[in-house]
């Protein structure tokens, strides 16, 4: 019964909204077929500092591809906001609003009234740490059409929060999940002057560390990794999180590779299609987990969606990718013949056979495709080995120094 009643209800509601993480043209293109809308940043007042490929003088580009795939452009603007960067705000937000961004996604009040005096919606980020109805009618008060709401809060209290405020809620249903309160982690800055507030986190809490007591004991029992939190996965509770009321659903990961981005896209797109058109089984979901399992990962969690996560929210034994399935860089594009639908690769880590499934990425490409032609000298080639320069056939258009992978 519960589960009819659930169908009835998706045909009746608009669907959630799926919001993509990337950093450049390469990660759009790798999503864009399954996501509404993208979030991103510049090469200021970014959570991600090593995200600079889209500057400020770029952004114009950047936003215009992005709706040219009919998808919605959202740029993060929540760093920490020192004195001496007041000037950084004013330029980030005369750039957006020239460049037509759909919403400013910020937390420090500067940012966000110099978006309201620019024009610019607003959603207000995680950091902000939202976690009560009455403070998203505050922020509502301010101009903000969106609240990303706190991670630290269980499904119920979303709930409650979204029955009681009409502004819209956005939160987080995969990607990587800091240990720190809504991310405002300082062990960065301590340890290695790198403030994690500021973009620049050197993820400290993914080393090894070891828990000594004061009776000199050292816990071994608790693993290698103390500090180094699972993943957020809630591909298994999508029907739950409509439920609740939340308008937008989030993807961690502007820092993934764009693979990464094109499979989480799909499973995330697929799943809440399925949920609107009441196919979504237990069977799907399986699948689904196997496809996400396969790409970078710590391990999943359900985070704080169904209470606080215990040791079973950490990831002990593994400091980062607990993916089986890595790929490996193999060689680089030399040349592209449009024409001829072919490549010049260089092949320097790796060989590469027929039927082998590759993966071509640059800053602007991406192109997944399975090896169907090989050739050296007019002469076909089942498979080319380490060293050699080969042509290969290519689906798409590829570019002179982009990478090859083999998955």
């Amino acid at each position: 019964m519960k589960v009819v009643t659930f169908f009835v209800f998706m045909r009746e509601s608009s669907k959630p909204e799926l919001v993509l993480g990337v950093r450049n043209l390469a990660g759009l293109e790798a999503c864009y077929r399954y996501a509404d809308a993208v979030y991103f940043s510049t090469d200021r007042l970014n959570l991600r500092a090593k995200a600079k490929e889209i500057t400020l003088e770029a952004l114009d580009y950047f936003v215009s591809e992005v709706k040219a795939r009919e998808l919605k452009a959202y740029l993060a603007v929540n760093s920490a906001v020192s004195e001496d960067r007041l000037g950084d705000v004013s330029d980030v937000v005369s750039a957006a609003a020239k460049a037509g961004v759909n919403a400013v996604i910020a937390w420090d009040p500067a940012v966000i009234l110099k978006a309201r005096k620019a024009g610019l919606r607003v959603h207000i980020s995680t950091q902000a740490n939202v976690s009560n109805h009455e403070a998203a009618e505050f922020y509502r008060t301010q101009g903000a059409e969106r609240i990303v709401l706190s991670r630290e809060l269980s499904l119920e209290e979303i709930k409650k929060i979204s029955q009681n405020t009409e502004v819209e809620i956005e939160t987080f249903v995969h990607g990587a999940m800091c240990m720190a309160v809504s991310g405002r982690c300082h062990l960065s800055a301590y340890t290695l002057g790198k403030s994690g507030n500021c973009g620049e986190c050197t993820q400290p809490c993914r080393w090894e560390w070891e828990l000594h007591g004061e009776n000199g004991i050292v816990a071994k029992s608790l693993g290698k990794y103390l500090l180094s939190a699972k993943d957020l996965c809630m591909i298994e509770h999508i029907p739950e999180l409509i439920e609740a009321g939340i308008n937008s659903f989030k993807v961690e990961g502007r820092l993934r590779d764009p693979g990464y981005l094109e499979i989480v896209s799909r499973c995330y797109r697929e799943a809440i299609d399925a949920c609107k058109e009441g196919n979504y089984t237990p069977e799907k979901v399986e699948a689904w987990k196997c496809q996400l399992a396969s790409v970078y990962n710590r391990g999943f969690s359900t985070g704080f969606y169904f209470g606080i996560p215990g040791l079973d929210g950490f990831s002990h034994e593994k400091d980062m990718n607990a993916s089986k399935n890595k790929r490996r860089a193999v060689g680089v594009i030399e040349n592209y013949y449009p024409k001829q639908q072919a490549a010049a690769v260089r092949l320097l880590e790796d060989g590469i056979a027929i039927g082998d499934e590759i993966i071509i990425e640059g800053s602007i490409t991406y192109l997944r495709q399975q090896v169907s032609s090989l050739k050296k000298q007019g002469k076909d080639l089942a498979r080319a080995e380490k060293g050699e320069e080969v042509g290969l056939a290519v689906d798409g258009i590829v570019r002179k120094n982009d990478l090859i992978f083999i998955l």
